[in-house]
């Protein structure tokens, strides 16, 4: 097995599933795998990551979903931060992070983090795209008016909102 696939398994081994049988990983775990001893500098790479992600015109909380931990200091607990990650997450992590560390290298060329993004980015295009193809043959159906054909408001979005 060559440090790839050792790479691969060890990121799968800390993969979640959640109720919904979505797939999440946590970032407290993912830091560990990736070699960052202090949290403050793997946060800096997750707020890199974070940028990433804006810049592709993608929302932040779709990857990353703040979630908090109590831990057991010893005499009392305390609340850390935690994130629950997306692979589109990880992946950008990944991108982000230090590659003079052997195993970000990896992770930074490993093939299927770059082709499981891909894949899952084009079926939720293709989920996209029929959801709102059938929801305009519903509208039609029920002789509603087309999004398109409604009237421009003369407010903009931020005004709307207020009220």
């Amino acid at each position: 097995m060559n440090l790839e696939n050792i790479n691969e398994t060890i990121f799968e081994s800390i993969k979640h599933v959640d109720e919904e049988g979505r797939e999440y990983w946590l970032a407290r775990e993912l830091q560990k795998i990736l070699e960052y001893s202090q949290w403050r500098r793997f946060e800096n790479v997750i707020n890199k990551a974070k940028e990433s992600c804006i810049n592709s015109n993608n929302n932040v909380s779709d990857y990353f979903a703040n979630v908090g931990k109590i831990v057991n200091t010893g005499i009392s607990t305390k609340k850390i931060i935690d994130y629950k990650l997306s692979r589109y997450a990880c992946y950008l992590i990944a991108m982000n992070g230090d590659s003079r560390k052997e195993v970000i290298a990896l992770a930074q060329t490993d093939s299927k983090l770059k082709k499981d993004n891909i894949k899952g980015e084009k079926e939720a295009n293709k989920v996209h795209y029929n959801m709102g193809k059938d929801i305009r043959e519903f509208i039609r159906k029920q002789g509603g008016i087309m999004p398109e054909d409604l009237p421009t408001p003369k407010q903009s979005l931020k005004e709307i909102d207020k009220k």
